[in-house]
């Protein structure tokens, strides 16, 4: 029987859903060992304010942080299932810091990795330093699932803080969308589930991302691919400065609170003018590569497998 380890960090609980759903079709079929990630010193939920921004450094500069021990239930697995969020443009902190582990890193040595990602919207970035981290460990990405709030891009920045800061999943002023993944994606999951087995079962694993690309319900707008691509870099930046120079407690606070107005500032009042001009005077004229890249995100970072060494038909 076919050893499936399924790996994720939830604070709110959706992501563990998600995995949940996205693992029973292989549940019937393989053993599936779930492991939820706990950081040793729990993150607050619902946060504060500073709690949340004060994060962000951490997170861009990717900095592990200690977890509560793995306790994994076996050695050895022959496909690795990671879920997780994207946190300010980075794997979440606990993502990050398990990829600092011996323990895991020989677990994903030589074996098949699918990543599930349960997002606002942006998840690129993040995703490319997951893709190096499972290259060090020397794992083969052979599939990824993004699956994120299909409202607009400022709504759903409302939305999340209201979940994130007040713990309520529930629509903010009364008449805003839920903030998070739709149950309907949630309980979607399934059908990717049910896709992985089926290339299992027939030895394809390798084509497990065209045929969950087929099912045309991940999408990723060319807006978000724009703006990603260069909101990392003005992260770094901040990160670095608020790393550099908040030496002390007062001075952290200072420039956290700095980044927080700024961000404020670029997501709802700069962000909306520069995609105006985007989407009016250069995308006419770049449509055919920015549809490109596009595929290139969803597809293109996925590597080819030797499935035979993985003795499928057992499943």
């Amino acid at each position: 029987m076919l050893n499936v380890l399924a790996i994720n960090y939830s604070q709110t609980g959706q992501l563990d859903a998600i995995i949940d759903n996205f693992t029973s079709p292989l549940a019937s079929h393989c053993r599936v060992d779930r492991v939820k990630l706990e950081p040793l010193q729990p993150y607050p939920f619902p946060w504060t304010g500073q709690e949340f921004f004060d994060v962000m450094p951490d997170c861009v500069l990717e900095n592990p942080i200690p977890l509560q021990p793995l306790n994994l239930p076996q050695k050895d697995y022959d496909l690795i299932v990671i879920g997780y969020q994207p946190w300010f443009l980075s794997p979440s902190l606990p993502i990050t810091s398990l990829f600092y582990s011996e323990e895991f890193k020989s677990i994903v040595k030589g074996k098949p990795v699918v990543t599930i990602i349960g997002a606002r919207n942006m998840w690129i970035n993040s995703q490319k330093s997951v893709i190096g981290y499972i290259e060090k460990a020397n794992g083969t990405l052979v599939g990824n699932i993004p699956l994120g709030d299909r409202t607009s891009n400022l709504i759903s920045a409302l939305t999340i803080l209201h979940w994130m800061l007040n713990g309520r999943k529930d629509k903010f002023l009364g008449i805003l969308p839920e903030p998070g993944i739709s149950d309907e994606d949630i309980q979607g999951a399934s059908k990717y589930g049910e896709i992985l087995l089926e290339c299992i079962q027939k030895n394809q694993i390798n084509d497990f991302q065209n045929k969950a690309l087929a099912t045309k319900n991940i999408k990723l707008p060319i807006s978000i691919i724009f703006i990603e691509e260069r909101a990392k870099m003005l992260f770094r930046i901040w990160a670095n400065i608020i790393a550099k120079r908040g030496t002390t407690p007062r001075k952290r606070k200072l420039y956290v609170n700095l980044f927080k107005y700024y961000l404020i500032v670029a997501l709802f009042m700069v962000a909306p003018i520069v995609l105006f001009f985007y989407f009016t005077l250069l995308y006419p004229l770049s449509m055919k590569a920015a549809n490109k890249k596009r595929q290139f995100y969803l597809k293109g970072i996925i590597k080819v497998y030797n499935a035979r060494s993985l003795h499928y038909q057992s499943c």
